[in-house]
C-alpha cells in the first residue's frame, strides 16, 4: 500500500473512532489534512465539515492546512460523484448535499434519483408488511381475550352482573376482530400492489444496467 493510501486509511480509522463532529488532540497533531479532505470528499460531506475540524482542533492549538484539505476534498469528491455511488446512496435512502461539481452532477443525480425511487418502493413494501404484522399481533391479542371471556361466561363462579359485562365486552371485541381482519386484508392487497410496482421498477433498473 503506498504512502498516500496508507495515510487515508489511517485517518479514516481515526475519524470512525472519534465520531463525526470532532477530532481529538492526538488526531489533530498527526493529521494529514490532504487525506482528511479526501476522506470527507469521498463521503460526500459539505465544505462545512472543515469548520467542524477547525473548531475541534482549535481547542488543541492546531489549525488545519486549508489548501491541503481542499485539494484532498476535490479528489475525494471525484470518487464520490460517480453514478454508481449516487445510485447506492439513493437506494440506501441517503441524503445528497449538493456537493458534486456541475460537470458530474447531472449523471450523479440521475443515478441518485433512480436509487432513491428504488428505496421508496422498497419502503412501501416494508411499511405495509410492518403494519400487517402490527394488526395481526393486535388481532391475536383480541382473540386470546375473547377465549378468556368465553371461559369466564360458562364458569359457575361468574355472577349474573359479570356475565352481562362480559357479553358487552365480547360484542366489542368481536366487532374489533372483524375490523382488524378487514384492515389486514386491505393491507395485504396494498402490499401486493407495492410488490408489483417494486418488481416492475427493478426490471427497469436491470434493463438499464443497474
Amino acid at each position: 500500500m503506498n504512502t498516500k493510501w496508507s495515510g487515508i486509511v489511517a485517518i479514516a480509522a481515526l475519524l470512525s473512532l472519534s465520531g463525526c463532529a470532532s477530532m481529538s488532540g492526538d488526531e489533530c497533531m498527526m493529521s494529514d489534512w490532504h487525506a482528511i479532505g479526501f476522506e470527507d470528499g469521498s463521503r460526500g460531506y459539505t465544505s462545512d465539515r472543515l469548520g467542524n475540524h477547525r473548531k475541534a482542533c482549535a481547542k488543541h492549538g492546531v489549525a488545519p492546512d486549508f489548501d491541503a484539505y481542499r485539494a484532498g476534498r476535490a479528489e475525494g469528491l471525484h470518487e464520490f460523484c460517480q453514478p454508481t455511488r449516487g445510485f447506492n446512496l439513493g437506494a440506501a435512502g441517503g441524503r445528497y448535499n449538493g456537493v458534486c461539481p456541475a460537470s458530474t452532477e447531472t449523471r450523479f443525480l440521475d443515478a441518485y434519483n433512480s436509487g432513491y425511487q428504488l428505496h421508496n418502493l422498497r419502503s412501501n413494501v416494508n411499511s405495509a408488511t410492518s403494519r400487517i404484522n402490527s394488526k395481526k399481533r393486535e388481532l391475536d391479542g383480541i382473540e386470546e381475550e375473547i377465549k378468556q371471556m368465553e371461559v369466564a361466561l360458562i364458569s359457575r363462579e361468574t355472577s349474573i352482573e359479570d356475565r352481562v359485562l362480559l357479553l358487552s365486552d365480547l360484542k366489542d371485541h368481536s366487532e374489533r376482530s372483524g375490523e382488524l381482519e378487514a384492515e389486514i386484508d386491505a393491507l395485504i392487497a396494498d402490499r401486493a400492489i407495492h410488490e408489483r410496482e417494486l418488481a416492475a421498477y427493478q426490471q427497469i433498473l436491470a434493463d438499464s444496467g443497474y
